[in-house]
């Protein structure tokens, strides 16, 4: 019996240990190139946070049936405080409602109408809440979705050049600025907006949507409501737009001293370039989950404006029916806000997934 030769020059003697390190992973883990498979994590990945954002939900849920209950009182003293009516209507009324059955019973009926979208009817207006919400829904959605793009966008723009040029005129107003704006109370700010720019200088209407004197046809409608739609949004945007900045001035801040960028600058590009083609990239990966819930916002981030400026979306219906009250169109708007919230940082979860690789990592 001869020998085994011995191993050629240069050959590695850990091959055997890096076949059994290499033998150690799961065949479902790495594909045919032994690669790790991202399919697998990313199925783990979705189903862990799919499954918070589940738990998240049936909580609002949870809460919006007891809290309401707690806050709006006995719905037949609001449906009656018009008009007396015996203790025999009172029954038929809470029967015809479903407050006679047991509270497990009405809990798992507010469950599954929700689930439905069999929202009820308002007690305050005596319509189905999903006409009401439909109704309303693209008031709000224009006033908040123009302040917020307007926000983020004004936010970006002066965070990125405050961060690069730390310490200069430029930062020190612009964040003096934005933090007095962010600062101040809405209903406070909006009321001084429509004293300078409606009472005194009479340059935009004070409040609504619409006048009633407007030709009905498309381009006159479209200008009239983008006339009443002007100091709504610059008072959204003033209180909003300066979280932004502060996020992403401190993300340019933590970007400047890296070495990529010193490496940009060694190889001759000009500090524009610099700024523009490698420090924000990168500087805009902490802002993901901040866009993501101002999308999230929409829906429900112009309460006090819309009651500020009477404006018709679901802002105004809140409040309305705070003080009616009326628990069916609360207890639906708690969980229209709460889910447009958890929706958007779910999807900011599942993006990051794809934009950081240090998650597809762990």
């Amino acid at each position: 019996m001869t020998d085994a030769p011995p191993p050629a020059d240069g050959a590695s003697t850990e091959a055997p240990s890096a076949g059994r390190a290499q033998s150690r992973r799961s065949p479902r883990d790495v594909n045919e190139h032994g690669e790790r498979r991202v399919s697998s994590g990313f199925g783990r990945y979705l189903l862990k946070h799919a499954g918070g954002a589940a738990v998240s939900l049936l909580l609002v849920l949870f809460s919006s049936f007891f809290i309401f209950r707690l806050i709006a009182g006995d719905p037949i003293d609001q449906l009656t405080k018009e008009r007396p009516v015996s203790p025999e209507q009172r029954a038929a009324m809470r029967a015809e409602l479903g407050l006679d059955q047991p509270l497990w019973q009405q809990f798992w009926d507010y469950i599954a109408g929700t689930l439905t979208m069999d929202l009820g009817e308002s007690f305050q207006y005596r319509r189905p809440i999903f006409d009401l919400i439909v109704e309303r829904l693209p008031a709000t959605l224009l006033l908040s979705g123009t302040g917020m793009v307007l926000a983020v966008v004004l936010g970006f723009w002066i965070g990125t050049r405050s961060g690069w040029k730390q310490g200069s005129r430029f930062d020190r107003g612009h964040v003096a600025t934005g933090l007095v704006l962010y600062s101040a109370p809405t209903f406070w700010l909006g009321m001084i907006v429509i004293l300078v720019f409606a009472r005194y200088l009479g340059l935009f209407p004070v409040n609504g949507m619409r006048s009633p004197s407007t030709p009905p046809d498309f381009w006159s409608q479209a200008v009239d409501i983008g006339y009443h739609l002007v100091l709504p949004v610059l008072t959204y945007t003033a209180v909003v737009y300066a979280g932004y900045l502060m996020i992403m001035r401190s993300s340019i801040l933590d970007e400047i001293g890296s070495d990529y960028l010193t490496t940009a600058r060694a190889k001759g590009l000009r500090d524009d370039e610099v700024r523009q083609k490698h420090a924000v990239p990168n500087a805009l990966l902490p802002t993901v989950t901040l866009v993501f819930l101002a999308l999230g916002s929409v829906v429900n981030g112009s309460i006090v404006t819309e009651t500020v400026f009477s404006w018709p979306g679901l802002g105004t219906l809140f409040v309305n029916s705070i003080f009616y009250p009326d628990r069916p169109v609360l207890q639906a708007l708690f969980v229209l806000f709460s889910s447009s919230t958890i929706l958007a940082v779910l999807c900011a979860e599942i993006l990051y997934w794809f934009i950081d690789p240090r998650i597809r990592r762990s």
